[in-house]
């Protein structure tokens, strides 16, 4: 599914660039740091001075979000990332893990008392077990109407086994793993929240559901149409969200969505 990420035209008639700033709030990449999150970890954070630049907030790369965030714990995730993905290859779950990755931070963002020590790894690493079932019962797990109970319960704990072997490789103290690997294991079919931490990966694992590429997948998991699965996602999201955030932030998306199906927005023929 490809983005447009050039323009197809310039109507203003002239160069604007010069004039977009080179950062802004809520925008970051995916090993961009979180000055926002607890130490629990046992990460240090490098302070910044006056002669490491303007520490002003508007000037602050990635303004709340801190692009020049955590090197360590960015470290970690660059090297729980490569061991991750190898296993993501099911479903479209190598990019929805990316976007469910960012609505986390997101969601950091609103909970300065959560560890991103323990959540940034758990949400990167939370669906690697589905690539231990087999690939043609997968969506059966699922499915509408349906539903294999078994199958959740198994990439549930073949995830938490191959996330202990990944933190260790990625040098991730044995406390810390604890952690994430019991949230790993039961992120779908625990129906309560056990922290702030697993919250927050339950709720950025179901928003993405929601947003533009969430609905374009399910589409095509089910044979949908737009409005069935905006109606699907809707149904088993809201209504299974913990943090007001992530509420505010699935109410917005299938807000969007909904005029995107008007018979209006349609009539409009509008790219």
């Amino acid at each position: 599914m490809s983005l447009k990420r050039t323009p197809t035209s310039n109507q203003v008639g002239r160069d604007v660039a010069s004039s977009i700033p080179a950062s802004a709030e809520g925008v970051f990449g995916l090993a961009g740091g979180f000055s926002g999150a607890s130490r629990s970890s046992g990460i240090d954070r490098p302070s910044r001075t006056a002669d490491d630049g303007e520490l002003d907030g508007d000037n602050e790369p990635g303004g709340d979000l801190g692009l020049d965030g955590d090197p360590e714990l960015d470290g970690e995730l660059a090297r729980i990332w490569p061991r991750a993905v190898v296993h993501l290859d099911v479903r479209s779950n190598d990019a929805h893990t990316l976007y469910a990755v960012a609505i986390a931070r997101s969601l950091l963002a609103a909970h300065p008392e959560a560890d991103a020590g323990v959540v940034l790894p758990a949400i990167m690493l939370h669906d690697i077990g589905w690539s231990k079932v087999p690939p043609d019962e997968v969506l059966e797990a699922i499915a509408p109407g349906g539903g294999r109970e078994d199958l959740v319960l198994l990439h549930e704990k073949e995830g938490a086994r191959l996330a202990r072997a990944i933190l260790a490789e990625a040098g991730v103290p044995e406390e810390r793993t604890a952690r994430i690997v019991e949230i790993i294991d039961g992120h779908d079919s625990r129906r309560e929240a056990l922290s702030i931490e697993d919250a927050i990966v339950k709720d950025a694992d179901k928003t993405w559901r929601l947003t533009p590429h969430g609905l374009d997948t399910v589409m095509d998991w089910f044979g949908l149409d737009r409005g069935q699965a905006l109606r699907l996602c809707s149904s088993r999201v809201h209504a299974h969200l913990f943090t007001d955030a992530a509420k505010a932030l699935a109410r917005g998306l299938a807000a969007i969505e909904s005029a995107n199906l008007w018979p209006e927005r349609v009539a409009l023929e509008l790219p």
